[in-house]
């Protein structure tokens, strides 16, 4: 069963893979554009935080000898397939402007259809649920903790930086939405 949950996690790879690609290409368009580039610094080390995300997944299930928890380890697995369908309906809305960086062109009106109708972040939320759920699919509850905190801590850095980025016509449209849960309390406050 391990060699299946490192196999899941090789496709997570090679996902993750094809996203920097499709990131890459929006960037190009974009700068051509006249767009502009903010948070660098903090995402050299969510590239990092991500990559170890799934060194720690493989290597709890493997060197702790974790086994398939049952119907944790099915409905961690639903919650991880749930989280990559919020992720591309994110990243299908946003179209040519989504990216992995704070790349904003200043003139751009905000995408408020969409999963962004509901919540100013989903790709922040499907992140959230796959630093639980893919995890658990194997028993890595250690690493659920551990990159659940860690994600946490870079979220409160990412958001702020991309808020202040996005400016007062992001700011305007999205007043009363709220950042995470639906019918939550909008402001910031969620």
């Amino acid at each position: 069963m391990v060699g299946l949950y490192l196999a899941f996690l090789a496709l997570l790879g090679l996902e993750r893979v094809a996203e920097l690609a499709l990131s890459h290409r929006h960037a190009q368009r974009a700068f051509a554009q006249g767009a502009i580039e903010v948070g660098q610094g903090h995402y050299r080390v969510m590239a990092v935080f991500h990559t170890l995300f799934l060194v720690a997944c493989g290597a709890e299930a493997w060197l702790l000898n974790r086994s398939f928890p049952g119907l944790l380890g099915w409905a961690a697995l639903a919650g991880a397939v749930a989280a990559q369908a919020l992720r591309y309906w994110a990243i299908s809305t946003l179209g040519e402007r989504w990216n992995v960086r704070i790349i904003v062109l200043p003139e751009a009106a905000p995408v408020v259809t969409g999963p962004y109708r509901w919540v100013r972040h989903p790709n922040y939320i499907a992140v959230a649920l796959e630093m639980v759920c893919v995890p658990l699919v194997f028993g890595g509850w250690l690493t659920a903790v551990a990159f659940s905190l860690g994600n946490a801590l870079l979220m409160v850095v990412r958001i702020r930086a991309e808020e202040a980025a996005l400016g007062d016509r992001y700011a305007a449209a999205f007043a009363h939405t709220p950042r995470f849960v639906p019918g939550g309390q909008s402001g910031g406050k969620s």
